[in-house]
C-alpha cells in the first residue's frame, strides 16, 4: 500500500494531480461548475492539471436534477441524471452523441457536479486524438485519482494495474489481469461510495484503453457504478458496443436558440442577431462564438458578412485545416465565401477543374460533406473558421471569381460583387436592389433587407441610400426583428426629408416601438409625420393608419385611436402610383382600412364587414403580398365583429402564406388574436400549437409584449380544460409598461383569473377580472375587457358580489 502511494504521489509531483487540500478541493480540475459555464453548452475551461486526469472533488452545490443550468437541453439533462439514481437498477450507462459543440461535454460536467455534490467519487478523462496511440493513457487518466487504493489490491492484480500506468518497478506490458484489476478496483471504491465514470471523447481514446473499458462495460450493471460516454458523431464510434443507451444531440430550438444568443455578454442585435441564429443553425458553440465575433465587429464580421476576424474562431480548427494540402485550403475559403453556390461554381471559380478527389482531405478530416453537388461544412465554425482565416485581398479576390463565374444568376453575382466592394458604387447598389426585388417576389424578406441595407451603404446619392433603407425597412418589418428596423429608421433619417420615405420609415419604426412593448414613442412616431398640409402618396397614408390601428389596440388609450379615422376616411382610392403596391389593389385597400377603422372603433366592424362582404370576391390574387395583406385585414374585421370563424378561416391562410416564405413578422400584431379566436371556437389543438408559433417567434426576435400575450393565453387555455396552472410569473408583470400596454394587462389578469377559478379561488379570480375595470366600471381596454364579463359573472355569483358586478355590465 505505502509502495502504491508513494509512487502515486511521485508521479503527481510530475503532473500537478496530486490531490489538494479540503480548502482548494472544489476546483482543483481548473473547470468551473456548470451553473457559471456560459448559458449554453461553450466547453469549460481548459484544465489545469496538465495529464488532463480527472480529481475526485466532494465540494461545491450541483445544479437540482430538475433544473438544468443549460439552456435548451433541460429534457437532456435529466436524461443524463436519470443514470445517476442509485434507487433505479435500470441502465447505468448513457452515451451521448452530437456533432461538435452540441453540449456534451457541459452535460457531462454538469452530472459530474451534480455526482459530486451527492457524495460521489467522480473519475474523468478526455480522449485525445495526440495520445490515441500510446497504450493505457487514456486509462491512466480514468484511474490516477484513485491509484492509492489499489494498494489493497492481490499482488497479481497491483502489479497488472502498476504496470499499465507506468508505476510499475518490473516495466513491462501489463499482464491479461488488468481487466480483473480494474474492475476490482472500482467495485472496491464502490462499495464505500456511488461512482460515475465520466468519459469524453471516447473516439480518441487508444485501443487498449477502450478495451478495459468495454470489459468494465458489461460488468458493473450490478454495482454502484455509473458510467457517462460521449463521442463526436452521430453513431457510436468504432469500440462501443452498438446496445449501449444512446441521447443525440442535436441542433437547439429556435426558443432556445434565440434565448441562448441573449444570454452572451456580446449579444448582437438587429440584423448581427438574424444573422448569428441563421449561421448557427441551432448549434449553441457556434451561437457563442458567433456572438462573440459579432461583438467585435457587428454583422459584418461574419462569414461572407465583411473583413474582421475572430481568432478564437480560427484556433478550434487551425489543426485540421492547416494539415491540408493547399488546393484544398484553398477550395475551402472559395466554399466558405458562398452561401448558396453549387459545387460546379465554387471550382469553376476556384479554375481547379472537375477533380472532386481534391476534396477528399476536408472530407477524410470531417469538416465538410460533398453530397448532391453541394459542399456542406460539417459544422457552421468550420465555416467561419476557413473564411476569416483568410487574408482580406484573398477574401476580395474570392468574391470577384465568384462574381466573375455567376453570370446567369445576377442576385448571387451581386452579392459577391457588394463583399469585394469597400467604397460607394451605383453599379453594384443598383444590383443589390435588382436582387432584393426578385427575392421580394418570392417572399424573401429576409434575403431582401440584406441586400438593399448593403445597397444603401454602396449608394454613392444620399436620397438613393435613403430610399433602399426605407425598403429595406420593409422587408425587415416582414420579417419581424423590431432591432434591425430601429437602427434602419435613424439611416433613413438620417439622409432624408422626402414626406414618403419618411412615412414608409416611420411605419417600420413605430411596429418595432410597439412590439418592444414601446406604444407612446410608437404613436409619436407616427404621429411626427401625419402633417396635413404635406402631399403625400395615398398609400402611404393608409399605411400610416393600418400601422397605428394594431398600436392603438396594444395601448388600449383612446387618444391613439382618434386620428385612425381622420387618416383612413381621406384616402382616395383612385389609380396610383404608389411605394405600396399591394394596398392599391382594390379588395387590400378595402380590407385594410376597414381593419383600421374597426380597431379604432370596434362598434363599427360589424358594418365594415357587412360592406366587404357586398363588393364582389376578389380575382384570383396575381400578388401574393397583396392576397396576404387583404387576408389579414379581413381576419381584423371578422374578430373585431365577433366572426370568430371568419377571422380564423382568413388569418389561417394568410400565415400559411407567411409561413411559407419564413415572414411571420408580418403577423406578429394577429398571433395572439387568432389564438384567442381558436380558443373561442373550440379549436383548442390547433390553438395550441399556434401559440407555440407566437412564442417562437417572439423569443426569436425579443417581442416581449408578445411573449407574454401568448403565454397568457396558454394559462387561459389550460385552465379551460380543467387543469390547475399557476398565475402568470412575477416578470411577465414587469417586463412591459402596463399601463401604455393595456392589452396584455388585460390578458394578464384574464389568465390569473381563470386560473384562480380552475383551483375554486373565486374571490382571487374576482378579484383579477374585476381590475379590467376602473372604478365607475368602464373597461379598460376599449375591447378586450368586455370580453370577461361572462367570468366575472360567475365569479360574482360564486362570491356574492353580484351587485358590484351589475355595476360593471351596466357602464
Amino acid at each position: 500500500m505505502r509502495k502504491m502511494q508513494n509512487a502515486y504521489i511521485r508521479f503527481g509531483a510530475l503532473t500537478g494531480t496530486v490531490e489538494q487540500s479540503p480548502a482548494s478541493h472544489h476546483r482543483c480540475d481548473g473547470r468551473k461548475p456548470a451553473v457559471d459555464e456560459l448559458t449554453g453548452c461553450a466547453p469549460p475551461a481548459p484544465s489545469t492539471d496538465a495529464s488532463g486526469a480527472g480529481v475526485v472533488e466532494m465540494a461545491g452545490a450541483a445544479p437540482s436534477a430538475g433544473q438544468s443550468p443549460l439552456v435548451g437541453r433541460r429534457s437532456e439533462m435529466r436524461r443524463v441524471l436519470d443514470i445517476l439514481k442509485t434507487e433505479d437498477r435500470g441502465s447505468r450507462t448513457l452515451l451521448l452523441l452530437g456533432e461538435d459543440g452540441t453540449g456534451k461535454t457541459s452535460l457531462m460536467a454538469a452530472a459530474a457536479d451534480h455526482a459530486r455534490g451527492s457524495g460521489w467519487v467522480v473519475l474523468t478523462c478526455r480522449g485525445s486524438e495526440a495520445e490515441s496511440q500510446q497504450s493505457f493513457a487514456s486509462l491512466h487518466q480514468l484511474l490516477l485519482p484513485i491509484l492509492p487504493e489499489a494498494g489493497t489490491l492481490a499482488g497479481h492484480l497491483r502489479e497488472a494495474l502498476e504496470s499499465a500506468v507506468g508505476l510499475g518497478l518490473k516495466g513491462g506490458r501489463p499482464g491479461p489481469m488488468l481487466r480483473s484489476a480494474v474492475l476490482t478496483s472500482l467495485t472496491g471504491v464502490s462499495a464505500q461510495r456511488p461512482v460515475l465514470l465520466a468519459v469524453d471523447d471516447v473516439q480518441h481514446f487508444d485501443r487498449d484503453s477502450l478495451d478495459v473499458l468495454r470489459f468494465v462495460l458489461r460488468r458493473v450493471a450490478m454495482e454502484d457504478v455509473s458510467v457517462l460516454l460521449a463521442a463526436r458523431g452521430q453513431s457510436p464510434p468504432a469500440g462501443v458496443a452498438g446496445d449501449v443507451p444512446t441521447l443525440l444531440l442535436g441542433p437547439l430550438a429556435e426558443q432556445a436558440a434565440a434565448e441562448l444568443v441573449d444570454a452572451q455578454p456580446f449579444a448582437p442585435v438587429g440584423r448581427a442577431r438574424i444573422d448569428v441564429l441563421e449561421q448557427a443553425r441551432g448549434n449553441p458553440l457556434a451561437i457563442v462564438e458567433l456572438c462573440r465575433a459579432a461583438g467585435v465587429g457587428g454583422a459584418r464580421a461574419l462569414p461572407g458578412g465583411g473583413l474582421s476576424q475572430t481568432r478564437r474562431i480560427q484556433e478550434m480548427y487551425v489543426a485540421r485545416l492547416g494539415a491540408l494540402p493547399q488546393v484544398t485550403r484553398r477550395l475551402m475559403v472559395y466554399a466558405a465565401a458562398s452561401e448558396c453556390e453549387d459545387l460546379a461554381t465554387i471550382m469553376a471559380a476556384a479554375g481547379v477543374g472537375r477533380d472532386l478527389s481534391v476534396w477528399a482531405p476536408a472530407e477524410g478530416a470531417g469538416l465538410v460533406s460533398v453530397v448532391g453537388g453541394r459542399v456542406v461544412f460539417r459544422h457552421p465554425l468550420v465555416r467561419a473558421g476557413c473564411y476569416q482565416g483568410a487574408p482580406a485581398f484573398v477574401r476580395q479576390r474570392v468574391h470577384r471569381d465568384l462574381a466573375g463565374v455567376l453570370v446567369s444568376d445576377p442576385a448571387g453575382r451581386a452579392w459577391h460583387l457588394a463583399a469585394a466592394c469597400l467604397g460607394r458604387d451605383e453599379v453594384v447598389a443598383a444590383a443589390l436592389e435588382d436582387s432584393a426585388e426578385f427575392a421580394l417576389r418570392r417572399g424573401g424578406y429576409f434575403a431582401a433587407a440584406r441586400a438593399l441595407e448593403r445597397a444603401a451603404e454602396c449608394s454613392p446619392v444620399g436620397e438613393d441610400g435613403a430610399r433602399r433603407y426605407a425598403k429595406a425597412l420593409r422587408a425587415v418589418n416582414n420579417v419581424g426583428d423590431p432591432s434591425w428596423a430601429r437602427e434602419l429608421y435613424g439611416k433613413v433619417v438620417a439622409l432624408t426629408r422626402d414626406p414618403n420615405l419618411l412615412g414608409i420609415a416611420a411605419c417600420g419604426a413605430g411596429s418595432a416601438l410597439s412590439l418592444l412593448g414601446h406604444q407612446r414613442e410608437a404613436f409619436q412616431v407616427l404621429m411626427s409625420v401625419v402633417n396635413p398640409d404635406q402631399h403625400r402618396d395615398g398609400m402611404v397614408t393608409l399605411a400610416l393608419a393600418g400601422t397605428l390601428h394594431p398600436i392603438a389596440f396594444q395601448s388600449g388609450l383612446p387618444e391613439m385611436r382618434f386620428p385612425i379615422a381622420a387618416l383612413a376616411e381621406t384616402i382616395d382610392a383612385a389609380g396610383r402610383d404608389t411605394l405600396y403596391p399591394e394596398l392599391s389593389v382594390t379588395g387590400t385597400f378595402d380590407a385594410v382600412r376597414a381593419a383600421a377603422l374597426a380597431g379604432a372603433d370596434p362598434r363599427t366592424a360589424p358594418e365594415l364587414l357587412r360592406r366587404i362582404r357586398q363588393r364582389p370576391n376578389p380575382p384570383d390574387a396575381q400578388d401574393d403580398v397583396a392576397d396576404r395583406t387583404r387576408l389579414l385585414g379581413l381576419g381584423a374585421v371578422a374578430w373585431y365583429a365577433d366572426e370568430s370563424d371568419l377571422a380564423v378561416e382568413s388569418w389561417r391562410q394568410a400565415f400559411a402564406m407567411l409561413a411559407a416564405y419564413g415572414s411571420m413578422g408580418a403577423a406578429a400584431p394577429s398571433l395572439t388574436a387568432m389564438g384567442s379566436a381558436l380558443i373561442d371556437t373550440g379549436r383548442w389543438a390547433e390553438a395550441d400549437e399556434q401559440l407555440e408559433r407566437a412564442a417562437t417567434l417572439a423569443a426569436v426576435h425579443k417581442l416581449r409584449h408578445l411573449e407574454i400575450d401568448a403565454e397568457a393565453l396558454r394559462i387561459t387555455l389550460a385552465a379551460l380544460r380543467g387543469q390547475r396552472v399557476g398565475m402568470p410569473a412575477d416578470p411577465a408583470w414587469m417586463a412591459v409598461g402596463l399601463e401604455e400596454n393595456r392589452a396584455t394587462h388585460t390578458r394578464l389578469l384574464r389568465a390569473a383569473g381563470a386560473a384562480a377559478a380552475a383551483a375554486g379561488d373565486f374571490d382571487g379570480a374576482f378579484r383579477h377580472l374585476r381590475q379590467c375595470f376602473g372604478e365607475d366600471g368602464a373597461p379598460s381596454h376599449y375591447f378586450l375587457s368586455h370580453r370577461v364579463i361572462a367570468d366575472l359573472a360567475v365569479a360574482a355569483h360564486r362570491t356574492g358580489r353580484r351587485e358590484e358586478a351589475a355595476r360593471v355590465v351596466a357602464a
